[in-house]
């Protein structure tokens, strides 16, 4: 068949149209804040091998999850595939990222063959298990984290499979999510109906060579891009700090990276071995962060399908703290993206100057979860207000001020004020840019995040994880580190408490007053060529102090 380029633009084009759309319905089906505000889902289209189309990667590191299950899908059924069927898949232990990122997969079919696949994957508020919200920072196994849900149809031919349905929920203790899931269902009917229609106006044949070409393409396009970085092998390493049981453990990632003309190779064999505790990755999370992570320093115009991933290769030999071994702990898994990505951007830094950022700030986040009294409701909430910070800066660039969940729900604003009041008995104190806090630099880090609420439910939990309170982001080429994180909670009584960056505290009473600090990122270059208007201006605005500018920047 002939190869038109401008079907191939209308084909591409039509995939991200269709990916968006499911993505729009997500927003305004889903109830949970972390879907609805925060967009923590991701919504894809896959050919019948499971191969990307494309996606909407509102929330990065869930984007490059959604294709490896959706081939274990199609290999697991087998020809037990329908037009009709709708399969749940959150198993970490068969190509899944994270126990709270449930997925549903639907089955396209067009003149009864099968076509192409729609996917939605999403964070849920609950996932059974031994904590309520799926953190549990004592956990050392997968049941104490999660119901683990392999491959199982929910809908089979088109009809519920209520027994399956029903089995599934009774594991999970909030109501909010079975409405999340039909949302992700809708979602995924959304994407096929779209999908069908340009199947019935173009035909099969067309479909099919367009998309090859479409693969061939997008791949020369990645490797031209990994052809303008100088072949060689390159090393750099990060640590993670604390694994929730054993005080002072210390891991560390080691990244091998070898670019050899157009193909780079990203090798994990030297990192440390999976831990006996809560702070493990699993394959697909850690892939899906090195991808994201290289796709920083390339051309934001290649279209992301299978062929800008096949010039990649990914090494993570498993038993190691990024590809842990069944039936470990991993659901701290996909917060050791910062980690991986800044080993990445330590071995790129001599040789890719202009592309590489400096530290971001590493991630101190919170969960709580208790019963609202006004409402007679159990509630969850992920602190999205003040779980970030600031990002690195870039040769050229300051860094964001307080990135949020790094997606488009918006930064500094990631979470709506008076939804967040609605959604909990929380009562909102102050939630402000965090003055002095971003790396000094000739382009500064961003600035982080101060936060503070007033606990509203008695007897509540409160979960902590991440690591941003042990190392400052740091900062390249003569800019400065980034400042560290703190949760700390004052009681009625006075009585303060200083969680572990790993900790579940149970019975926090209410009028408990929450204060977190999110640190800002490393700054990149010499402070003292920082631009001087722009700084005062700074210090004006009241995001950095006279006494910053004088001891940092060595002004006035």
């Amino acid at each position: 068949m002939t190869i038109d380029p401008i079907l191939l633009s209308v084909y591409a084009r039509t995939f991200r149209s269709i990916t968006d759309e499911m993505s729009l319905s997500m927003e305004r089906a889903t109830r949970s804040p972390i879907l609805c505000e925060a967009k923590d889902y991701v919504t894809g289209l896959y050919d019948a091998e499971g191969r990307m189309l494309e996606q909407t990667e509102n929330l990065p590191i869930l984007a490059f999850s959604l294709a490896p299950v959706c081939k274990y899908i199609r290999n697991y059924f087998g020809d037990d595939i329908h037009s009709g069927d709708v399969i749940f898949h959150n198993d970490v232990f068969s190509m899944g990222n994270q126990n709270n990122d449930v997925a549903a997969y639907k089955p396209i079919f067009f003149q009864d063959e099968l076509v192409a696949w729609t996917a939605v994957k999403g964070h849920q508020a609950d996932i059974g298990g031994a904590v309520a919200g799926g953190y549990n920072p004592n956990a050392v196994e997968v049941w104490q984290e999660a119901l683990r849900i392999p491959p199982v149809k929910v809908y089979e031919k088109g009809k519920l499979r209520k027994d399956v349905w029903d089995l599934i929920f009774a594991n999970i203790r909030f109501d909010i999510v079975q409405h999340d899931m039909k949302a992700e269902i809708g979602a995924c009917r959304v994407g096929e109906r779209r999908m069908l229609a340009l199947l019935e106006k173009y035909g099969r044949a067309s479909f099919e060579a367009h998309k090859e070409t479409l693969f061939e393409a997008t791949r020369k396009m990645m490797e031209s891009e990994i052809a303008t970085i100088p072949s060689g092998i390159y090393k750099g390493e990060a640590r993670v700090y604390y694994d929730g049981r054993h005080e002072g453990s210390i891991f560390t990632i080691r990244v091998t990276i070898t670019v050899s003309d157009k193909h780079i190779r990203f090798d994990y064999s030297e990192t440390d071995p999976q831990t006996n505790g809560f702070v493990n990755g699993t394959f697909t999370s850690s892939a899906s962060a090195t991808v994201l992570t290289l796709l920083q320093m390339v051309n934001p115009d290649i279209p992301h399908n299978e062929g800008m991933i096949a010039p990649i290769e990914i090494v993570i030999p498993q038993g190691t703290i990024l590809n842990a071994a069944y039936p470990k702990a991993t659901t701290f898994g996909n917060h050791l993206c910062p980690p991986n990505a800044e080993a990445i951007q330590r071995a790129l830094a001599p040789v890719m100057p202009d592309r590489v950022t400096a530290g971001w700030n590493n991630l101190l986040c919170s969960l709580t979860t208790g019963l609202d009294r006004e409402k007679n409701e159990r509630y969850v909430d992920i602190g999205f207000m003040g779980l970030k910070g600031g990002s690195g800066a870039l040769r050229g660039t300051d860094g964001y001020d307080h990135i949020g969940m790094i997606d488009a729900s918006g930064g500094v604003l990631d979470q709506d004020y008076e939804m967040f009041e609605q959604h909990t008995p929380h009562r909102l104190v102050k939630h402000e840019l965090l003055i002095d806090s971003a790396g000094a630099g000739q382009w500064r880090g961003g600035l982080g995040v101060e936060t503070i609420f007033e606990i509203g439910s008695d007897d509540t939990q409160v979960v902590t994880f991440g690591d941003g309170d042990f190392e400052p982001a740091f900062g390249l080429f003569g800019g400065d580190s980034g400042s560290l994180n703190f949760i700390r909670l004052t009681y009625p009584d006075g009585k303060v408490i200083t969680p572990k960056n790993k900790d579940l505290i149970a019975g926090v009473p209410r009028g408990t007053i929450y204060h977190q600090q999110a640190g800002g990122g490393g700054g990149y270059g010499d402070p003292k060529k920082r631009d001087r208007a722009k700084l005062m201006d700074e210090v004006r605005d009241g995001l950095i102090s006279p006494e910053a500018s004088r001891e940092l920047y060595c002004v006035w």
